[in-house]
């Protein structure tokens, strides 16, 4: 499989994008649009953060509170406020040369790539990485900063569902906890038909807001990536 950037720049050195004509141009933005959704989840912290928050909605047992748009947007600003200093960096580094016109197209996508590689190898465990590159026969990586995209995209995103679910696992157990607490007393008062489940949830919702639980959990995401 090949490298994007690369063929994006034999593209552009054999001109073959700007000779296109202005409706095909149009076209492929319009097409290139629809894999944004996918861009989004494989290769920004967004996989790893909706994960968490959807756990601590289970967690609290509050059904659909938050719902799931507002699950959806707190994701989303998240991922953009941990990716602040790579966002910065592409804008500095390539987006305002290009708008300038001090880089072309090409040279504009290969530093915002690097950038946006910096970042994700950053996040990706070695484990991953090397399963990966075993995977696809590669002897000639001498540095993680070599490593091809078609390479650091699954490693990448198996690393975030990895430690989304860690995260999980750990913000289940206080909660576990009250449950526990709240099935032995009912079984004690002899209420064995009562779903522990239906006393417990007015319990987690207080237990997370004394806790400040948002606040833990915002922190603790965004943390996670430093």
């Amino acid at each position: 499989m090949a490298d994007p950037l690369s063929m994006v720049q034999r593209l552009g050195e054999s001109g073959s994008v700007q000779n296109l004509s202005a409706p095909l141009q149009t076209a492929l933005f319009l097409g290139g649009m629809v894999l944004l959704p996918a861009l989004l989840v494989c290769l920004t912290p967004f996989t790893r953060i909706i994960i968490v928050l959807s756990f601590v909605r289970r967690a609290v047992t509050s059904q659909d509170i938050p719902p799931n748009p507002v699950l959806l947007g707190l994701s989303l600003f998240l991922s953009l406020f941990v990716m602040g200093p790579t966002l910065d960096e592409v804008n500095a580094k390539a987006v305002t040369p290009y708008l300038d016109q001090k880089i072309g197209g090409v040279e504009a996508a290969r530093v915002g790539g690097e950038a946006l590689h910096r970042f994700m190898l950053r996040s990706t465990r070695r484990q991953d990485l090397a399963l990966f590159v075993h995977l696809a026969g590669l002897k000639s990586l001498q540095q993680a900063s070599d490593t091809p995209w078609h390479i650091l995209v699954p490693a990448y995103v198996i690393s975030e569902l990895k430690t989304a679910f860690i995260m999980g696992f750990c913000i289940y157990i206080p909660f576990l906890l009250v449950d526990l607490v709240v099935a032995s007393i009912l079984t004690a008062m002899g209420m064995m038909m009562m779903p522990p489940v239906m006393v417990s949830a007015p319990f987690k919702i207080l237990l997370f807001v004394l806790a400040d639980g948002w606040h833990l959990v915002a922190r603790s995401l965004s943390v996670s990536f430093g």
